[in-house]
């Protein structure tokens, strides 16, 4: 039977294909592989994480999660191999909430990051095309920065005008729709694309100027390049707003506008929530709760639904 060690190799190397930067997973999964090898076995188990933890078990609880969120990702994908590994329950790993409070980027702000990458500079253009369109994307459907980064050309539907999200977090894949004006950007940099660099046998959507898919940690580093020229990330680099926070903005607006506009936000909240590729709902009711404006529009409405005994 295959070694554990040469299944994370090829779940590695699987997840790159997509753009996924998993210098930090790898480093998690190393160590937890090699201990399973020592011990001579070939699944993963719940029982292999318990042993594991208390073998070396002094980093703290939010550590411990993340290296449980690591084995639970590739148990996932092993078991669309071989169904005998099990995949280690979430709440195994009790995590002290440490999310970090998210940056609501303004219209204008949106506007200014944009216009900034586009000035990028490269021999052929393109590091200022792809981080202008990638950032521009993510800020108007909300995806996630790998999920943007792993998209090919082909699941780009212009007729349809949807986008297929084929390596969404934990191996969930979705289609969205976009508007016609998102189209048009798509097809407009694919253009520029094509004239800008040759293919390098890549299917991917956004490419860097060897012809090859962009990657995450790159992108990051534009993101930063860009915040801090429009003066939105302090000099020199600090803590500050991340791409990430482009996906909360579009949420917050969005469930923002439905309190504006008295919409049920119950049953929106659904329809938001497998949009954005959440697990549950519950999920994306963090956006009410992260943003103070919402947080009093929600109490608000909850106080007015009280007042009248719950008929509103």
């Amino acid at each position: 039977m295959t070694s554990l060690s040469t299944l994370l190799s090829e779940y590695l190397d699987h997840r790159r294909r997509f753009g996924a930067d998993m210098a930090s997973v790898g480093k998690v999964l190393k160590p937890f592989v090699a201990f399973a090898d020592a011990e001579g076995v070939e699944r993963v188990t719940t029982d292999l994480f318990l042993r594991w933890r208390a073998a070396f078990g002094s980093a703290g609880p939010n550590t411990w999660a993340i290296r449980l969120g690591a084995v639970r990702s590739f148990a996932t994908w092993l078991q669309g191999i071989d169904g005998r590994h099990e995949i280690p329950p979430k709440r195994l790993v009790r995590k002290r909430c440490t999310r970090p409070r998210p940056w609501i980027y303004s219209e204008a702000e949106i506007r200014q990051i944009v216009a900034a990458a586009s000035a990028l500079p490269s021999p052929s253009g393109l590091r200022g095309a792809t981080c202008s369109t990638l950032f521009g994307l993510i800020a108007v459907t909300g995806l996630r920065i790998g999920e943007a980064i792993g998209l090919d050309d082909r699941d780009l539907n212009a007729g349809d005008a949807t986008l297929a999200v084929r390596c969404g977090k934990n191996g969930r894949s979705r289609v969205i729709p976009v508007t016609r004006c998102v189209v048009d950007k798509l097809q407009e940099y694919q253009g520029f694309r094509d004239r800008a660099v040759a293919h390098a046998g890549s299917g991917a959507l956004f490419r860097v100027d060897s012809g090859r898919r962009a990657g995450i940690r790159a992108a990051q580093g534009n993101f930063l390049e860009v915040t801090q020229a429009i003066g939105l990330r302090p000099l020199p680099p600090g803590r500050g707003p991340r791409i990430h926070d482009l996906r909360h903005a579009m949420a917050s607006r969005t469930i923002l506008d439905w309190f504006r506009q008295g919409r049920d936000v119950d049953a929106e909240m659904y329809k938001l929530s497998a949009y954005l590729g959440h697990a549950r709902p519950s999920g994306t009711y963090y956006y009410i709760e992260a943003v103070p404006e919402l947080l009093a529009l929600a109490s608000e409405r909850g106080l007015r639904t009280l007042g009248d005994g719950g008929a509103s």
